[in-house]
Formats: C-alpha cells, structure tokens, sequence
C-alpha cells in the first residue's frame, strides 16, 4: 500500500483531500505546518479530522523557516519596490520544499495537498492542469514544481468542484465543513502590508517625492512600501484627474505616477522562470499567460531566452504588470511555466 503524507490546515479543503486519498486507498498521514497565524484553529481542526479518519496525525513546526525564506523574502522585495507573491514562495520551499523533507523522514510516497489543480503524465513528463472548478483553479501558484516533486503529488481535489468538497465535509462530519476560507496571505491577515513589514524588520520608512514620468515632483508619498502599481486610491494627493502608482524607484525612494491608459503594456519579462514543459532556450511559440491570480489568461507569443528568462508579447495590452508578481504560460488547461516578472 502507498503512503501519503497529507498536508493540512485545519479547513475543509485539506480536510477532504486526505479522505478521498484514504479513499483511494492510500495509507494515510496528516500532518500541520505552524507557519504564521494557524497555531489554534487549525491544528485544533485537522487533528480532530484525523481522529475521524483514523490517521496518525502530526504538527511539523515550520516557523523559523519561513520567517528565513518567505517573510524575509516578502520584505526584502518590497524594499526594492517589488509586489511580491508569497504564497508562490511557500508552495517552492515549504510547502512542496521542506514539507517533502519531513514526507521522507515518515517514509511517505507521495504528499498530497488540497490545490484545486490536476497533475498530468504524459510522454515521460509531469504537467501541471487547472483544477476542474474554474473559479477554484490555483494552477497559477503551483509553477515552481520541478518534476521529481510533480512526481510524488496528489491533488485529490483537481477533478471535483468547491460544493463537492464542501457535500463530501458535511457527510462524514468534518467539524470544518462550513468553515469559513481565508482570502488574505496568512502573516498579513488584516492586509495591512507595510504595518507588518515595518514591524517584521523593526523600522520605519522615509517619506518621498511622488513624481510624474517626466519628473515633476507632485507630492510627497509616506513610505515607498505602502504602494503598489496599480494603485489609485490612499495616495493623500488632491488631484486635477485620476492618477495611479505606475512605478516604485527603491534607489531615488520616488513613487511615479501616470494616467490609466499609461498602465498598459503588451510585453514582459520574466526571470527566474521555471518551465514544467520541455522548453528550452530560443524556443518561440503561441500560448496564453496572465499575469495575476484572479483573472483570465490572454492569448500571446512567447520565447525563451538566456538566463532563465522568458519573454511574453500579448495579443492585448495588459494592465499593471507589477515587478515581483508571477507571469504564468499556459498551453491551453496546462501549465507551460512561469517567472517573476521584472
């Protein structure tokens, strides 16, 4: 029989995720990662899933981790003037990172997650798919996976929809079957950024010029962390006409602003990239690609270049591309890639 390790939070995504893989007859492990604000609840609730399920049930201590890794990072690249996605950087290096660490401790075939995606084999290489429930899908976070991580998912919930998981929660009990979804990054709960990057790095800071794109000096910002591209509203300025932040300048501390349709653009780049498909450098092709969580990919052309890189040249412009998020390619329902756009 193989063993899987079933990573858990305490909600009923994860929670059903480790009854369909015990389902499927897998020989099941639970086990809850204290990363930063689910030290109650969440334990509390996965253990007591557990119990129900018959599982052996684990609290895996991940604190200093990702403080080192993932709120350190975060901070780090907002002092650059970046918009970071954490929670890219948790699924590289907890997640499916030191998570699978501890899978190999208990002797554990596989890690299974509750990620409404799909894992595909297909000619010798493992594809990442969009979930079934399209406004579930969180394909758009899981492209760092390598291969020999994809290898060893299971995603149990990829093929059903949010109303099944939740029908599946309530027929066996589960405490959290109609427990309420977190929709803010878990050290940021209350999605006041900059008061917790100034209390994580135990300072604060300067004020700025906001700028035009020809320099004007037009007011004076509070702290470049506090903004990001895109942003219109909380800038304190009394304006002739809508502007929005267009740029954040870490080394000149400026924050540019511009009019809407001077957010647009139709080509990025993207470093750092991870390709789940067999891409290799001076390859061009068609594809779609999005460069936020919540929205819709849009048709493009793509190259891969030197260094890790790949460049994206959209059918239609799109808005506020902010340094430091992802840019995801999809062929169709399947992961090609990703980068972070810079």
């Amino acid at each position: 029989m193989k063993r899987a390790l079933i990573a858990m939070s305490g909600g009923v995504d994860s929670s059903v995720a480790a009854l369909l893989c015990q389902q499927k007859g897998y020989e099941c492990v639970g086990a809850t990662m204290l990363l930063c604000g689910n030290e109650d609840t969440g334990v509390s609730d996965a253990r007591d899933v557990c119990r129900r399920l018959g599982m052996d049930f684990h609290v895996l201590d991940l604190r200093k981790s990702f403080r080192e890794k993932i709120i350190d990072s975060f901070v780090k690249s907002y002092e650059k003037g970046e918009t970071p996605n954490p929670c890219v950087e948790c699924n590289k290096n907890i997640k499916f990172g030191e998570f699978f660490s501890f899978a190999d401790e208990l002797k554990c075939d596989y890690i299974a997650t509750g990620h409404y995606a799909r894992v595909l084999y297909k000619d010798g290489r493992y594809y990442i798919r969009k979930g079934l429930d399209e406004r579930k899908d969180q394909s758009y976070v899981l492209w760092t996976l390598s291969q020999s991580q994809l290898s060893r998912v299971l995603f149990p919930l990829g093929e059903i929809t949010k109303d099944e998981v939740r029908e599946a929660a309530e027929q066996v009990g589960f405490v959290n079957s109609s427990k309420k979804e977190s929709q803010d990054i878990c050290f940021v709960p209350d999605g006041d950024y900059a008061r917790v990057i100034e209390e994580y790095a135990k300072k604060t800071y300067p004020c700025g010029n906001f700028v035009l794109k020809n320099g004007e000096v037009i007011g004076q910002h509070k702290g470049i962390i506090r903004y990001t591209v895109g942003q219109r509203r909380g800038l304190g300025l009394s304006l002739p006409e809508p502007l929005y932040v267009a740029e954040k300048r870490a080394e000149s501390n400026e924050v540019v602003l511009c009019r809407d349709e001077e957010l647009f653009s139709d080509t990025l780049t993207a470093r750092d990239c991870n390709f789940v498909a067999d891409l290799k450098v001076k390859d061009a092709f068609r594809c779609s690609a999005k460069i936020r969580y919540n929205q819709k990919e849009e048709g493009a052309h793509a190259v891969v270049c030197d260094g890790g890189k790949v460049k994206v040249t959209f059918d239609r412009p799109q808005r506020a591309a902010a340094k430091g998020q992802s840019l995801v390619i999809y062929d169709g329902d399947t992961v090609l890639g990703g980068g972070v756009i810079e």
